[in-house]
């Protein structure tokens, strides 16, 4: 369908940073530009906004959603909160055919480039892909399927504000922390991993508030022990 094409290219657009956050998507402009019905862009833009893709504001049409967006720290605080419990269950509960399927998809991860060449400013699909690969993997040990569903709709919601984040932060070790992840999941020390998996997670919120990456690594373990006194 020519919806289906018109979302597909607007999806990518706003994936590779054509469309900058908080820019305008005007339903006019993007219908002349793609020669199709002001009927089809709108439709293709409805979708979007759905996806976590655009927002529609009141009597002022589409636009990118900005770094500022609340909704990005709602799913951040609810992967902090979710996915170190997982992998918890995860370390526990996997067994060596799920620590071989994670030191594969570390490995596929460290090799793969972040940045291709025609992809516009933000980090590859290619790497995109692997990143999720090798989060999900981590959790897969937990035998949960509708814990690894929720993963896969909080991780869908993300995939923009991730990719935001690494363009406003492009000193970040990401090799270093999906590695120290890696090694404290393989060597089923839970505690380290959680830590490490709840600090990952705030650096990427971290990156969309502008806050300090030292900041934000400090308030990652004041979060991780305020659970643990929870817990």
């Amino acid at each position: 369908m020519l919806s289906d094409q018109v979302h597909a290219h607007l999806r990518d657009a706003i994936m590779r940073g054509a469309h900058a956050p908080g820019d305008a998507l005007k339903p006019q402009d993007l219908a002349k530009e793609q020669g199709v019905s002001l009927a089809v862009v709108r439709e293709a833009l409805v979708r979007l906004v759905g996806e976590g893709l655009a927002d529609r504001l009141p009597n002022r049409g589409f636009a990118v959603p900005a770094f500022s967006d609340r909704r990005w720290q709602e799913i951040a605080e609810a992967r902090r909160t979710i996915e170190p419990i997982v992998l918890r269950m995860s370390i526990e509960r996997g067994d060596v055919d799920w620590e071989a399927r994670v030191r594969a998809a570390h490995h596929r991860l460290a090799r793969t480039p972040p940045y291709a060449p025609g992809e516009g400013e933000y980090y590859s699909d290619a790497w995109a892909e692997a990143h999720r690969v090798f989060h999900r993997t981590l959790l897969e040990g937990c035998g949960n399927p509708v814990l690894l569903e929720t993963f896969d709709r909080m991780w869908t919601a993300s995939e923009l504000a991730r990719r935001l984040s690494a363009h406003r932060t492009p000193g970040r070790d990401a090799i270093g922390e999906h590695r120290r992840l890696e090694e404290a999941a393989l060597a089923r020390d839970a505690d380290t991993a959680a830590e490490v998996l709840a600090r990952h997670l705030t650096l990427t919120a971290a990156g969309l508030t502008g806050r300090g990456q030292g900041e934000s690594a400090a308030g990652a373990g004041r979060e991780v022990r305020s659970a643990a006194d929870q817990g």
